[in-house]
Parts: C-alpha cells; sequence; structure tokens
C-alpha cells in the first residue's frame, strides 16, 4: 500500500518509496512493481503520472485521476507554476545558500533512447539551494581524517533528467548514496556505518494550484526511516520534518 498525501476527485499524490520505479521502463526490465500499477489497484481506477522521480528518490509524487486533469495540471510544471523543493546530505560544508546556473546535455539511456539523437545543445538548468545543518565525523575517508556532510534543501527552477543529482556532482557536494553520480567511498561509508542502502534524496514538498478550484496546493511528504535514522546519528533531529 502506498502513502496518500492528498486525494480528491480530480488529483493524488504519494509518498514514493526510494527504489521503486514510476512506471515500467526498458532500462530495469526485471522490475515487477511500479508506482502506476500499485496505486491503480490500490484506487480501482486508472492514474496518470503528472511528473517523474527517479528510481532511488523518494517523495512526493503526483497523479491525475482523469484525461483532463493531467493535462491542465501537466501544462503547470511546462510552464513551472509548480513549486518543488527537496532535501539531500551532501559530502562537505555546502555554502549557506546559493545558486547553481549549469547547463546540462541531454541524457540518453541506450535502451530507451535507442532512436533519439544526442546531437542537440545542453538545456537550461538551475537549481537554488540552502543549506539546513552540517556534521563533521570520526570517520577517515581518502586523505581526510575527518569526514563531513551537510543536509541541504534543492529547489529546481528546471526539471533536466537527473537535475538535482548532476548539478550537486557540478558543485562537488556529491549526494550521498548516489551509485550514478556520487562517491562511491562515502557510499560505502554510510552503508557499513549507518545501514544506509538508498540515495539520501528526498522530495519533500510540492505546491502547484489546483487545476479547478485554483486553491494552492501544499502537499509534503514525511521521511522514510532511513532517512530518519540518519538525521538522528548525525544530531539533526531539531530539522526532522
Amino acid at each position: 500500500m502506498l502513502e496518500i498525501l492528498y486525494q480528491d476527485e480530480f488529483l493524488v499524490a504519494i509518498n514514493k518509496p526510494s527504489g521503486l520505479l514510476v512506471h515500467r521502463s526498458p532500462i530495469d526490465r526485471h522490475e515487477t512493481e511500479f508506482a502506476v500499477q500499485i496505486l491503480r489497484d490500490q484506487l480501482g481506477q486508472f492514474v496518470y503520472p503528472i511528473h517523474r522521480l527517479d528510481k532511488p528518490t523518494s517523495g512526493v509524487l503526483l497523479f491525475a485521476l482523469d484525461k483532463e486533469s493531467a493535462k491542465i495540471t501537466g501544462e503547470k510544471f511546462i510552464s513551472r507554476e509548480a513549486k518543488k523543493s527537496y532535501i539531500a546530505v551532501v559530502r562537505g560544508y555546502a555554502l549557506e545558500n546559493g545558486v547553481i546556473d549549469y547547463a546540462l546535455s541531454i541524457k540518453l539511456d541506450k535502451i530507451a533512447d535507442k532512436d533519439s539523437s544526442a546531437d542537440k545543445e545542453p538545456q537550461e538548468a538551475i537549481t537554488h539551494y540552502e543549506r539546513l545543518a552540517t556534521v563533521e565525523l570520526d570517520f577517515q575517508v581518502g586523505k581526510y581524517d575527518k569526514t563531513r556532510y551537510s543536509l541541504v534543501k534543492l529547489h529546481p527552477q528546471t526539471g533536466r533528467k537527473h537535475q538535482l543529482r548532476r548539478h550537486m556532482k557540478h558543485i562537488s557536494h556529491h549526494i550521498l548514496g548516489d551509485t550514478k553520480y556520487g562517491r562511491g567511498e562515502h557510499n560505502i561509508l554510510i552503508r557499513e556505518e549507518f545501514d544506509c542502502h538508498r540515495m539520501l534524496l528526498h522530495a519533500i514538498e510540492l505546491q502547484i494550484t489546483h487545476p479547478f478550484t485554483q486553491e494552492l496546493l501544499c502537499i509534503k511528504a514525511p521521511l522514510d526511516t532511513t532517512f530518519v535514522d540518519i538525521f538522528n546519528s548525525f544530531g539533526w533531529d531539531e530539522c526532522l520534518i
């Protein structure tokens, strides 16, 4: 059963767990469960995903319950009216706040995008971030005697593929647990010392105007037990949402 964060006759939002695909993908042929299918069976009706979250990312995921709602709400994402906020645990001490304005080349999957052309200019990509907390741990990683991490809140202004993961890598504050863009030595540390086997990126909040009532919806997703345990271990209890 998926955790439902919001539901009316037009929309439904869930708290997607880390490791769950939004829908079937040729890249993960072995997967047999998908958010679209599980939610459809849970509600007993067809659902239309409005946007996506990467498989390892958890948090707010919005669906429409009919084609008209899907069309109107989807346009709000395209026009950047929808405001998304994420939290992430990253390596190093990030600045108190900043803007990452770094265009991203189009990422094509060998299987899913085999008929697409990669000969396109890099796309505009902008992410605002703010640091919420830091920690220094007595673990040696590489040449450093101690290890430093930051808790950051991320506000993407654009929606490029793997944008937050690639942007944090670009400023050398890789997201912990990210096996594609992260740092292996830090991923090993959090697995072995903190029993953390997921990427520490979570879609914490979505703000969007309802397609029919025009009410501003503010949908928040609680953290899973792995995130809570990391917060407790790092002394970030006051940041728990």
